[in-house]
């Protein structure tokens, strides 16, 4: 069985650095998930007049209004089948910010050989998720094509969405990632990026409560 990860990556899954083979290799068979520890050299949303926005958004666990440097945070990944039958990973980060705790949590399923990422509690946003290997061996994924669910599928235009770079590594002692959220004509929207340590742990394939959404989404 592979991972949603090795299955859209193909041959070139083989390139990752070991560590991160490791890290994108769960899948619901492997009977582990991953839990990180670490923190962020910086995290949050550098635009101010996002930043009200997000404060919505914080409430269904997707995005988060505050901008601070040296945040703690936890990472669990759960690789799963969702309820539709999709292979999927979900996880849930927990950040500690000085003023507020915040959540913010996904679920990646594959349908056809593309990923869709589900954000947020009740998953009403999604992004088509692209992955790729660098020549030096890190993991790369871009989210685009914004689409919303609210009673009806709203597919969001260009000019309204945001793509969001990800970029992970193991850089001998950590792993690292940097991420971040850009509009194209608004600029940076929200940013983080730091290191953690990481484990995996015996896991059944059955979410735990606090990893359970409020809703599903099988729309794509």
């Amino acid at each position: 069985m592979k991972s949603i990860y090795q299955e859209v990556l193909g041959r070139d899954f083989e390139r990752l650095q070991p560590e991160l083979r490791e890290y994108f290799g769960l899948h619901a068979g492997s009977g582990k998930a991953g839990v990180g520890t670490g923190r962020f050299d910086v995290a949050g949303c550098p635009a101010r007049f996002a930043r009200p926005a997000f404060r919505l958004t914080a409430l269904d666990n997707a995005f988060f209004p505050e901008y601070e440097t040296s945040v703690p945070f936890t990472i669990a990944n759960y690789p799963h089948t969702d309820p539709f039958g999709r292979p999927a990973l979900t996880a849930r980060r927990e950040i500690r910010f000085s003023t507020a705790d915040r959540v913010f949590e996904d679920t990646t399923s594959l349908q056809d050989g593309r990923l869709t990422d589900y954000l947020g509690s009740r998953r009403r946003m999604a992004t088509a998720l692209t992955c790729s290997v660098t020549d030096t061996g890190h993991m790369r994924m871009v989210s685009t094509a914004t689409r919303i669910f609210a009673g009806i599928r709203i597919a969001l235009p260009d000019a309204l969405g945001a793509s969001a770079t990800m970029e992970q590594w193991w850089d001998g002692q950590r792993f690292r990632i940097t991420t971040r959220v850009v509009h194209r004509q608004l600029g940076t929207l929200l940013v983080y990026a730091g290191s953690f340590d990481y484990e995996l742990r015996p896991f059944d394939g059955v979410l735990p409560g606090p990893a359970q959404p409020r809703r599903w989404e099988e729309r794509t």
